[in-house]
């Protein structure tokens, strides 16, 4: 496990002033929602994943996605992101937003659920589409990442949450929501493809929830760890970190990394957590090579005003607007 200290004297820190700007890489972008220009030609599919039969406190995230959608959608916003990729994604015409895959409208629990949603992701991903999928709770990331589409790619993975989720056997579920990044790295420290093993680099930051055993797990799969602790003093020299990620990324989004205050509507309210703002300037550091992402633990029944949704729809937008940029 690697704490971000270790790298924050390595971090070059950047001054500017505070301006709004359409660079010619930003007007590019916007003249490419036409279809015309010479950009990324691969969809950008929004996948519904409802599902919380792995969840281990409280149902409701099964009830998420349809509310995300009405958010997203909702008159009193619009489809349009922030620079750096500023776009009106709704509109582009690689962004695919009906997919909901009737084989996905039932998902059972353990092993049977997770050849569901591979078998899903496998169908969408086979000719060179992209899937931002929606949970569900955050058992539905494991099938992801494990499917066709990742299989031979060395690949970061960008997790935000309150959680590691790297229990070895949670509740006695191996598949528990709990557990999805042990399942992951286990099967991709196991797999090589033809260059010989899998580079797989785990990140994780907004985490405050980390006991011994995850600690272990941390050690034993070589994961990145920036614990809430020390976010606040490393915020910038971690988007440093991020803009300077080379190759394919995956982004897991829990929005119980973000503070409850911003986010009421999670099963797990976990104090002293990240502010909206915060997560988006992650997403908006990453450089345009987010090749597939997901949003998870939304629980309805605990939100308040609909906010959370509205929360999981402005970093959806954002997401979105990143992978349609994207050319790996």
């Amino acid at each position: 496990m690697a704490i971000l200290s270790r790298i924050a004297t390595n971090a070059r820190r950047r001054n500017g002033s505070l301006a709004i700007r359409l660079s010619r890489s930003t007007i590019r972008e916007v003249s490419s929602m036409d279809g015309t220009s010479s950009g990324p030609t691969s969809r950008v599919v929004l996948l519904d994943i409802p599902t919380d039969s792995n969840s281990s406190h409280l149902p409701g995230a099964a009830m998420a996605p349809r509310l995300i959608r009405e958010a997203l959608y909702c008159d009193s916003s619009n489809g349009w992101s922030e620079a750096p990729h500023f776009m009106d994604v709704t509109n582009h015409p690689l962004f695919e937003q009906g997919m909901q895959v009737s084989d996905l409208q039932h998902i059972q629990p353990g092993h049977d659920g997770y050849v569901q949603i591979q078998k899903a992701i496998n169908n969408i991903t086979k000719e060179g589409s992209r899937v931002l999928a929606l949970g569900g709770d955050h058992s539905i990331t494991f099938p992801i990442v494990t499917s066709d589409a990742y299989a031979t790619k060395d690949l970061t993975i960008l997790h935000i949450d309150a959680h590691p989720d790297l229990y070895s056997n949670f509740q006695d579920n191996p598949y528990s929501h709990a557990s999805p990044f042990a399942r992951i790295m286990e099967e991709r420290m196991g797999t090589a493809s033809e260059k010989g093993p899998l580079r797989t680099h785990l990140i994780q930051i907004g985490i405050r929830t980390l006991n011994e055993h995850q600690r272990q797990q941390a050690e034993n799969f070589n994961v990145e760890i920036v614990p809430m602790s020390e976010y606040l003093q490393q915020e910038q020299n971690v988007n440093a970190m991020l803009k300077r990620i080379e190759g394919p990324v995956y982004l897991s989004i829990d929005l119980d990394g973000l503070d409850p205050a911003y986010a009421p509507g999670v099963s797990h309210h976990e104090a002293g957590g990240l502010s909206t703002r915060q997560v988006i300037n992650m997403i908006h550091s990453l450089p345009p090579q987010i090749v597939g992402a997901d949003i998870v633990e939304y629980n309805p029944s605990r939100d308040v005003n609909g906010v959370t949704a509205r929360v999981a729809a402005k970093l959806l937008k954002e997401v979105a607007a990143n992978m349609l940029t994207t050319d790996v």
